[in-house]
C-alpha cells in the first residue's frame, strides 16, 4: 500500500527522482570500484589480509571511538547548557562550536598541532607527565575529536531542545534537583539524538586525514596508509585498501543504524 501511494504522489515521485541523482553518483562510484576490485580476487585477498591494513583499520576505528567517548563526557554538558541557558555571548559560543565545520582540514590540523605539540600550550605540560601527542596515538584522538565535535554537540543540543522544559520543571517542583532532572528526564529523552550524533561524529572522525597527519603521521590511520601506499605503490594498491575500508565501514554503519531503531523510539512521542 505504501509503495502504491508513493507512486501516485507526483510530489514524492519528483523528489525521489531528484534525490536519486545524489544516490546514483554514490552508487556508481562504488560499483566502479567494486567491479575493478573483484576482477582480481587474489590481489584483493592479499591486501585485505595484510597485517598493516588490518592494524590500521582497527587503529582508526578505535581512535574514533575514543574521541566519541571524550565527546560524551565533555560534549553532552556543553550541549545541554546551549539548549537550556540564554546568556550573553551565546551566539559566539555556538559559532566557536561550529568553527571546525568551516575550516579547511589543513587549518584544523595546524590549530591542533600548535596546541598539542611538544612546545604547545597543552602539549608541553602534558609531555612533562608522559603524555605525548606528536606522532602518537593521543595526537590522532585529539585531531579526530576536534573535527568531529560540531557533529556531536549540535545533534545532542537539538535533542535537548526537543525535550519539553516543563517536564524538567515538574520534576523539580516535586523535589528533584536540576542534576537529577537532567539524568532522569532530559538525558534519556535525548538518547536517540545523542546516539545519532555520535554515529555522525565517529564517521567524520575516522574519515579525517589532513588534521591527523599534521600532528601524528605515525602510527598510520587508514587514510594515512592509503596516501602512503598511493605514493609508494600506486593506485592499484591504494584503491584496494580503500575498498577494504569501505566494506568495513559499510558493515559497521549498517549495524549502528540498525541499533538506532531500538533506541528512544517511544520517547519520540513526547
Amino acid at each position: 500500500m505504501a509503495q502504491t501511494s508513493l507512486l501516485r504522489d507526483r510530489c514524492l515521485v519528483s523528489f525521489s527522482i531528484l534525490g536519486g541523482v545524489i544516490l546514483g553518483i554514490t552508487v556508481l562510484s562504488l560499483l566502479s570500484m567494486t567491479v575493478k576490485e573483484l576482477s582480481d580476487i587474489p590481489h584483493l585477498v592479499r591486501v585485505a589480509m595484510d597485517a598493516k591494513v588490518i592494524d590500521s583499520i582497527v587503529l582508526t576505528m578505535g581512535a574514533g571511538a575514543n574521541a566519541i567517548a571524550l565527546l560524551l563526557i565533555f560534549g553532552i554538558p556543553l550541549a545541554y547548557v546551549l539548549a537550556r541557558a540564554d546568556f550573553r555571548g551565546k551566539g559566539m559560543v555556538e559559532s566557536i562550536v561550529d568553527i571546525p565545520l568551516m575550516l579547511p582540514h589543513t587549518v584544523a590540523g595546524i590549530l591542533v598541532y600548535l596546541l598539542f605539540m611538544k612546545r604547545g600550550l597543552i602539549g608541553a605540560p602534558l609531555q612533562s607527565v608522559g603524555i605525548v601527542f606528536e606522532d602518537a596515538y593521543p595526537g590522532i584522538v585529539v585531531a579526530m575529536l576536534f573535527v568531529a565535535s560540531p557533529y556531536f554537540i549540535n545533534s545532542a543540543r537539538e535533542g535537548f531542545e526537543k525535550v519539553p522544559v516543563h517536564l524538567e520543571n515538574v520534576a523539580r517542583t516535586l523535589g528533584a534537583s536540576r542534576m537529577t532532572a537532567f539524568f532522569r528526564i532530559a538525558l534519556p529523552l535525548s538518547a536517540r539524538h545523542i546516539y545519532n550524533g555520535a554515529i555522525m561524529a565517529w564517521g567524520r572522525a575516522i574519515g579525517e586525514f589532513a588534521a591527523i597527519i599534521m600532528i601524528a603521521y605515525y602510527p598510520m590511520v587508514i587514510s594515512t596508509l592509503i596516501y602512503y601506499r598511493f605514493t609508494t605503490s600506486g593506485i592499484k594498491e591504494s584503491s584496494t585498501i580503500a575498498f577494504v575500508m569501505i566494506l568495513a565501514c559499510f558493515v559497521v554503519f549498517m549495524m549502528l543504524r540498525y541499533l538506532s531503531r531500538f533506541l528512544g523510539r517511544s520517547d519520540d512521542r513526547v
